[in-house]
């Protein structure tokens, strides 16, 4: 049995066996392939996250630095403040990511999320062969997260409106 959330009435109803948003007289699928792009850029962010958690444990073994020193190694230090940062950033571009894939809907959400997720791996690379490499990545990502609260704050008046 399904979920349908509309943006008029009720907050829950159950309806047909998919989930639907009901949003400016428009039903969205969360099968739909924009969203489904979502959730495959979601689990990307995530194979991110945890592919820097794995660099710290390399970079530990391999500079023989282990927990719970939080320094002694350069290496060790920059695989820190990298999985350190990613984690900090993702606390922000997975809200944004999905208000915008809800509100705003259509592909650019998706899209804008790969483009954080490539940006988080330049920043590693960038940090990991030099500090002063790290600005572009940086930037890619924050540009990426603006854009999408950009993008939600756009949905999100548009869907006030319609309900005003």
């Amino acid at each position: 049995m399904g979920w349908v959330l509309e943006a008029q009435g009720p907050p829950f109803k159950r309806g047909a066996s998919d989930i639907h948003v009901t949003l400016m007289g428009e039903i969205m699928i969360l099968s739909a392939p924009a969203t489904l792009l979502t959730g495959l850029v979601t689990l990307l962010a995530i194979l991110v996250a945890i592919g820097t958690a794995m660099l710290v444990a390399r970079v530990r073994t391999k500079t023989g630095v282990l927990p719970p020193a939080m320094s002694g190694h350069p290496s060790v230090e920059r695989a820190l403040r990298v999985q350190g940062n990613t984690g900090e950033s993702f606390i922000v571009f997975l809200p944004a990511l999905w208000l915008a894939a809800l509100y705003f809907q259509g592909w650019l959400p998706p899209i804008i999320g790969l483009i954080w997720c490539l940006g988080r791996i330049v920043y590693a690379v960038g940090y990991m062969s030099d500090p002063n490499r790290r600005h572009i990545g940086f930037g890619i990502c924050m540009l990426s997260i603006f854009a999408l609260i950009i993008l939600a704050a756009i949905g999100i008046v548009q869907a006030w409106m319609v309900n005003g």
